[in-house]
């Protein structure tokens, strides 16, 4: 385990150190009041001192936290374990919420008695020191970027060899995102540098590595997106001008909203293994084929599960213009949406505001699971 020191969780007595750490750190208190409303700072200081092990951590703090925070922001959160098998597994998901998509995920697991995943998270997130102690506490896993490029090679074998050593040798899960960074407009797809990555912490053939590591899709579908009209103005900005670049400040700004914003109703869906699919690829094709066969495996079995609400089929009508599913709205609903379009598109405030640009850019957020969902649907019945 030493040669993943820099990256991987903390272990053993590495907890109740973290744990003083944390309780030492005036951000970490200020941002504990409001995490945990109605908790004393003497209650924190009694409660973190007791977790000795990460379970502890998360049963005691993080389980309180998210499940507060899902009564106060979600119409209720699901999560579907129907397919899975309860073995080590290198769980793929659609990327909606900076911190939320793998934090409800894992406590929802942890909620129905199963272990929780080790969680990958970029280092661009660790703007303060102590978040570094906090993630690495809740069983996460450090993903280096901003390296040159010298780098990395070298950056993302580890990173490959250190999820390979989870499932392999741990023997417990993983979870990660299908790209870096969230899909803006919801239009789903796995980047084939991940899975180019995750082939190089292990020899052997592409296709015997992927399925050593157990990929099964995971799929997540909130109802409502707190950051919409935020990722729209990012559209206009980088459409105004190709150079734009966020800033630390709006990966916080970011987050902030994801976590207090309003989700609606929030649904997590285990898929199956994709391994059966992935042996059944030809033997003798090469490996940038079975990249991009694997890539189209995941996406379409993310694409599948999808659970599709009433806005999701207003917005691709309002987009198309269109009443094709009307069948599946009441107009009060629709005449709801329209009004919560208004509202988020009226928070935007960035130079030369482009209206109809950015309210088809939330519609395509929308619309754009269910659009996806249907195309999977074909493809599955051969249309």
């Amino acid at each position: 385990m030493k040669n993943f020191d820099n990256i991987r969780p903390l272990e053993g007595n590495e907890v109740p150190e973290a744990m003083q750490r944390l309780l030492n750190e005036k951000q970490f208190i200020d941002a504990a009041a409001i995490a945990l409303p109605g908790v004393s700072a003497e209650e924190l200081h009694a409660v973190m001192s007791s977790c000795k092990t990460i379970p502890d951590f998360q049963k005691k703090l993080v389980k309180p936290f998210l499940f507060g925070l899902a009564e106060r922001t979600t119409s209720g959160v699901s999560l579907d374990v129907t397919h899975f098998k309860n073995q080590p597994a290198t769980f793929i998901s659609n990327h909606r919420d900076i911190i939320l998509d793998a934090a409800f995920f894992n406590i929802y697991l942890f909620d129905k008695g199963y272990d929780t995943t080790e969680i990958a998270i970029g280092d661009n997130l660790l703007i303060h020191p102590w978040i570094k102690d906090l993630v690495r506490v809740n069983r996460s896993f450090i993903v280096e970027r901003g390296v040159s490029t010298r780098q990395m090679l070298e950056v993302s074998s580890h990173l490959s060899a250190y999820i390979h050593h989870v499932i392999g040798e741990k023997k417990h899960s993983v979870w990660i995102a299908q790209r870096e960074g969230r899909a803006k407009d919801s239009n789903d797809r796995t980047q084939e540098s991940l899975l180019k990555m995750l082939n190089l912490g292990r020899k052997g053939r592409f296709l015997e590595n992927i399925i050593a590591l157990n990929i099964t899709p995971l799929s997540i579908s909130y109802e409502y997106d707190p950051c919409d009209y935020l990722k729209a103005a990012e559209f206009q900005l980088k459409r105004d001008n190709p150079d734009y670049k966020k800033q630390g400040a709006d990966d916080l700004l970011n987050m902030r909203t994801g976590l207090l914003g309003f989700k609606g109703k929030a649904h997590f869906y285990i898929g199956k293994s994709i391994n059966e699919q992935l042996k059944k690829l030809p033997a003798d094709w090469d490996k940038k084929t079975q990249i991009t066969a694997t890539g189209n495996i995941i996406d379409s079995e993310i694409h599948k599960n999808y659970c599709i609400y009433s806005v999701n089929y207003i917005a691709l009508d309002m987009l198309e213009k269109e009443n094709r599913f009307s069948n599946q709205y009441t107009e009060e609903e629709k005449q709801a949406f329209e009004t919560y379009l208004e509202k988020q598109l009226e928070k935007i405030t960035i130079p030369n505001k482009d209206n109809n640009f950015l309210k088809n850019k939330i519609l395509e957020m929308y619309s754009n699971p269910l659009k996806n969902k249907i195309n999977a649907e074909s493809e599955a019945i051969g249309y």
